[in-house]
Parts: C-alpha cells; sequence; structure tokens
C-alpha cells in the first residue's frame, strides 16, 4: 500500500524555518499502531493524519512516541496541504479532533488557526522544573503544559536545559517566555517527555500564552517568536475563550510511503 505524504515548514516565511510536520491523507484510518509507528519512521516533532469526510476533516497527530491531543504547527500544515495539494474547496477548513472542532481560514499566505484557550493556574515550580531550567522562576503556571515566565530575552536564550530533569514532569512540556523588543514576547517549548527536546514552533503554546500576555500587557493582538534554533514568527489574537494563531507554511517534499501489507 502506498500513501502520500508531504512535509511542509509551519510559521515559517522561508525554506528551512518554522518547524517541520509530515501530513499524510488517508481514505480510512489505519490502527492506531501503525500511525504511530509511521509518526516513528518520520522521526518529525509530529505527523497529522487528515481523513476528508462530507463538511469537515478528521485530524490526529502523533511524536514519533505518542498520539497527543492538539498541535497547531501540524494543524497549519495540514491545511496548507488540503489548500495547496488536494484543492479543498473554500477558505475555511473545520478539522475535528480531540480537543473539539477547530477551524483554519486562508487569508491570502498565511493561515489562521482557531483553537480554544486552555486555562492555568498560579503553582509553585516544582523541583525537576527548577533543576532541568536550572533557574528558580518567580512565576510560574501550569495546565496542559508548565509555564514558566523569565525577566529578559536574554535569560531566556541562555538557558541550557537539562532534559533527564524535564522528563520526570506531568504535564506535556515546558513553555519558558519572556518579554522581547522586537514583538510583545519570545518563547522556547521543552518536551521531551514527548521524545522532542526543544521544538521549533509550538503552535499550541499560544492557546496558553497569549491570554497571558493579553493580560500582562493589556492588549488582545500580539506577535511572537520562538527562539529555536530554527526560529519561527507568530502573530496571535484572543477572541474571548479562543485564540486566532497566525502564520505562513512553505512546502519542502511530497512523495509516497510504503506500507507492508501486515500494518493494515
Amino acid at each position: 500500500m502506498q500513501l502520500a505524504i508531504y512535509q511542509v515548514d509551519a510559521f515559517a516565511e522561508q525554506a528551512f524555518e518554522g518547524n517541520p510536520a509530515a501530513v499524510i491523507p488517508l481514505d480510512y484510518w489505519l490502527p492506531d499502531a501503525t500511525l504511530q509507528a509511521i509518526a516513528e519512521e518520520n522521526n518529525l516533532a509530529e505527523t497529522a493524519f487528515v481523513l476528508v469526510e462530507a463538511d469537515s476533516v478528521a485530524i490526529r497527530w502523533f511524536t514519533p512516541n505518542c498520539e497527543v491531543k492538539l498541535c497547531g504547527h501540524a494543524t497549519l500544515a495540514a491545511a496548507y496541504v488540503l489548500f495547496h495539494y488536494l484543492n479543498y474547496a473554500g477558505e475555511q477548513i473545520r478539522f475535528q479532533s480531540l480537543s473539539g472542532e477547530l477551524v483554519v481560514s486562508r487569508h491570502g499566505e498565511r493561515f489562521s488557526l482557531d483553537f480554544p484557550v486552555q486555562p492555568l493556574q498560579p503553582c509553585d515550580a516544582p523541583e525537576p522544573l527548577c533543576l532541568g531550567l536550572g533557574v528558580s522562576p518567580s512565576q510560574c503556571f501550569v495546565g496542559e503544559d508548565f509555564l514558566v515566565v523569565l525577566d529578559s530575552e536574554q535569560q531566556l536564550a541562555s538557558l541550557q536545559p537539562q532534559h533527564d530533569y524535564l522528563r520526570q514532569l506531568p504535564q506535556r512540556g515546558v513553555i519558558v517566555t519572556a518579554p522581547a523588543e522586537d514583538y510583545d514576547f519570545v518563547l522556547r517549548f521543552f518536551a521531551p517527555k514527548a521524545a522532542i527536546d526543544e521544538d521549533s514552533v509550538t503552535g499550541s503554546a499560544f492557546t496558553q500564552l497569549a491570554p497571558y500576555w493579553a493580560s500582562v500587557l493589556a492588549k488582545h493582538t500580539l506577535s511572537a517568536k520562538q527562539i529555536s534554533t530554527r526560529g519561527g514568527k507568530v502573530y496571535c489574537e484572543l477572541r474571548d475563550q479562543r485564540v486566532l494563531i497566525s502564520g505562513c507554511a512553505v512546502p519542502y517534499l511530497s512523495g509516497h510511503i510504503v506500507i507492508d501489507q501486515r500494518w493494515l
């Protein structure tokens, strides 16, 4: 069996920026073990599997070692593939996912993801978090991820995390953020528990970051940069309990993968 595969750099304005994701359209759902094996073989932060249905598109996301409930950059990549390669009609796609309905709209070269806000609660920074980051943050929150706020972009850029400690944490990952000069804020994201030591650009993190920075800066439209090695620019807008997360995408490859019959 052959399956089409596409790789797209999401939240990128040129090649080799942003976060690469694989996108694989399906005619029907393959066994979970097969989906996981494909994601492990791809060895990217995320592989998105999409199944076009009558009036919506089902989507699932897999890291190299687990399925996740929400992924922004792979959703943006999936929208790019549907619009540019699969001739999806209209300017809006309604994805059905483990996190409910996710709407992606196309505005020229930019795509906007309409995601639900994910609540945060203040917390004391657990010891593995402090040891893993090498800092004792004055502000720490917990939700889907831990959110740590630092004083400056320079402090954030200089972090050299110890992933063995971060892997002990119960949450999906660790978002570390700080104010910035050229943007409203900057961030880095670490998820060694999901086999991603540092993610290039993490769209879903903005469902937690946007409410925090909107409150701190008293503004609802925000610009940000994830200062990973590849880097990526993200624009977001807080609308009640939803966050619009916007960015561009650049195609990298298209081809086919071959699945042995025993995996079907």
